[in-house]
């Protein structure tokens, strides 16, 4: 389904039709986009306000045919999707080192003949592109792809083609609209000044016995004592009660834990400059020791795996949703390592009684599990039902949580960059309107469901191992 609507923004006036047979009722849906990659740069910045014009140009140059449709928004994020000959180049490649060269190179020079940048060093491309939705559509000759998912552009040739044409076409924006290209210069000033604090804060982060890491974490951060990288792992866990728990439950070796007290900041609505000014974000940046946004090197990290835990209710789910929205925006390489899971604690705890046999101990995921466990000791079974991780002792932590040989963890991926992207703003966003119109019409409210609803609004976000939205 994503594939076709991909299919029918990249060309115009096509009209595609896809229908599902396989429930009880034909699910038909149908696309057609007159303004093609421009209906898909305002897809994308659904839930964002614009910041200037939506700008489109397409020409031919030496065999090729470069297409783009870009436009700012007031986020704090650049979102880049490219295709060659129709196929979505997840991997990116020639052409899209081509479009942000010539993008830096025109914003640095308009910036300083215009006399709006004074400062030795020029502006990087991260900065200018702060929040720019682009689509990047190429119709090469003869392309050649690069990796084993053939997905990323190899052709030399396109690098030129695409640098310059837009080039021209960005040197055409800057001069036609001096205000908006202030902006964007003005804001790309203060992203660089943000930066330079977070690379601030990684170098810090680095050098324990220099920056007095061990004071900055104000003794939050329980270390393991390994410190081989590759075995260890980091427990970013609810609540100052349950953190107890793990302290004292870990395998003191491998596992680290760092408690979080309330709901993390939303990141999807700050900038990198307030996200350094939150203790609990900030927290987690040094622990991990290898920096944030651009800065990040996942060989830098001091932990081979993240572990999101937190309590199997909406709020924990909530709290899901902003640690997985801070990885995606901030630590996307680690994401996108498979180095971040989700632990899955137990909801009940269920106890065979009576007749002189020895007592069962077992514990379940759901309240199907627990009804069948319930069947299966008899019926003087008694159950625990555990509102949150401050009610399991270090012990039942360890044996249904923490230990790697009884443990269920779910790894996060991202299955579909462009409709991560999409639903993040929808969901995460500022604007009200679009996430209570989204939640209307996806989500089914019940009792019984709440749980089960704000997970797949966490999954549907980023996608996750076993784990699928069905909205």
């Amino acid at each position: 389904r994503e594939r076709l609507q991909e299919l029918a923004f990249i060309n115009p006036n096509l009209r595609i039709v896809f229908t599902d047979k396989r429930g009880q009722e034909d699910i038909q849906e149908d696309w057609l986009y007159e303004k093609g990659i421009q209906d898909f740069v305002h897809s994308l910045n659904e839930g964002t306000e614009a910041f200037g014009p939506l700008v489109h140009f397409s020409e031919d140059w030496d065999g090729y045919q470069v297409e783009v449709a870009f436009q700012y928004n007031d986020g704090y994020s650049e979102s880049l999707v490219s295709f060659v000959n129709c196929i979505n180049t997840m991997e990116g490649g020639q052409h899209e080192t081509g479009f942000r060269t010539a993008h830096t190179r025109a914003f640095n020079e308009y910036a300083r003949r215009m006399g709006l940048w004074k400062k030795k060093e020029n502006l990087s491309g991260e900065d200018l592109r702060e929040g720019m939705t682009t689509i990047l559509n190429v119709r090469a000759p003869n392309p050649e792809f690069e990796g084993q998912t053939k997905t990323k552009l190899g052709t030399t040739e396109a690098r030129a083609v695409v640098d310059t044409v837009a080039s021209k076409h960005f040197s055409i924006f800057l001069e036609e609209n001096p205000k908006i290209a202030k902006g964007i210069i003005d804001k790309a000033g203060r992203a660089r000044a943000a930066r330079e604090a977070a690379r601030k804060a990684r170098d810090l982060s680095r050098n324990e016995k220099k920056s007095g890491l061990s004071t900055s974490l104000g003794g939050k951060l329980t270390r393991c004592s390994s410190r081989k990288a590759e075995e260890c792992e980091l427990f970013i866990v609810e609540g100052d009660s349950a953190g107890g728990s793990a302290k004292q439950g870990r395998d003191r070796k491998t596992q680290a834990i760092l408690p979080l007290r309330g709901k993390p900041l939303n990141t999807e609505r700050a900038h990198l400059e307030k996200l350094l000014q939150n203790k609990e974000i900030v927290s987690i940046i040094q622990s991990l020791g290898a920096g944030v946004g651009a800065d990040f090197q996942v060989k830098d990290a001091r932990y081979g795996r993240v572990i999101i835990l937190a309590d199997a209710d909406d709020d924990g789910a909530h709290i899901r949703c902003l640690l997985l929205t801070f990885f995606y925006r901030y630590m996307k390489p680690f994401l996108n390592a498979g180095r971040i899971y989700i632990a899955q604690p137990p909801l009940y705890k269920v106890e065979s009684g009576g007749g002189g046999k020895k007592k069962r101990v077992q514990y379940a995921y759901s309240d199907e599990e627990m009804q069948g466990l319930v069947t299966d000791f008899g019926p003087r079974s008694t159950i625990q039902r555990y509102k949150g991780l401050g009610e399991m002792n270090p012990g039942q932590l360890w044996d249904t949580t923490l230990n790697p040989e009884t443990r269920t963890l779910l790894q996060v991926t991202v299955d579909d960059a462009v409709s991560a992207e999409r639903q993040l703003r929808v969901l995460m966003g500022s604007n009200a309107e679009i996430r209570r119109e989204w939640i209307t019409e996806n989500v089914e409210f019940g009792e019984s469901e709440e749980s089960e609803s704000a997970t797949h609004l966490e999954a549907g976000t980023l996608g996750n191992g076993e784990m699928r939205a069905d909205g």
